[in-house]
């Protein structure tokens, strides 16, 4: 649904944005979420997805760094990529996979090297608890075991979507709300 357009994502270039909605899809493991790359740094999408019923959101995604960034830089963004996911996890009280390709792919124009996949694929539970991550430097198979019924669990401990106060969200449908 979203396109980045950034130095490296060049991908509103040749990339369609969805039309689809956040809609799940209906499985035999259960009703799952699936979102791509740019998609894992919007709340509302992943909040959408919950209210429509997915019992997983999955965020298949290619995201690195350049070799030249700092290490603190590195790390900065490779937090914030983990947290934001963990973050929908726990706002809407449900269990988050990602999976982040590894290794170097040089730019094929020239104009940078190119970008360093960080890996790190993760599986976390309805609290944002780890489950299972992978390492950032090597292809993984990340197995993981993932309770369903914990779902209802976090949701009755934690009745965000319940306890919404949907009647102030007006402005959610406007890029940007008016100053009062």
């Amino acid at each position: 649904m979203h396109i980045p357009d950034d130095p490296g994502f060049y991908e509103k270039f040749y990339f369609t944005p969805g039309d689809t909605g956040f809609e799940p899809i209906e499985t035999s493991v259960g009703r799952l979420g699936v979102m791509v790359c740019w998609d894992q740094w919007y709340p509302e999408a992943a909040r959408i997805m919950a209210l429509h019923g997915a019992e997983l959101l999955i965020y298949p995604t290619a995201i690195g760094w350049f070799d030249s960034d700092t290490q603190e830089e590195k790390d900065r963004q490779r937090e914030s990529w983990i947290t934001i996911q963990r973050s929908h996890a726990i706002a809407n009280g449900i269990p988050v996979l990602s999976c982040n390709r590894v290794g170097f792919e040089p730019d094929p124009s020239g104009v940078m090297e190119g970008i360093r996949f960080w890996g790190s694929s993760f599986v976390c539970g309805a609290q944002g608890e780890m489950i299972a991550q992978a390492d950032a430097e090597n292809e993984t198979i990340l197995y993981a075991e993932i309770d369903l019924g914990r779902t209802r669990e976090v949701r009755d401990i934690w009745p965000f979507l319940r306890d919404r106060r949907i009647e102030a969200y007006d402005c959610l449908g406007q890029r940007y709300c008016d100053n009062p």
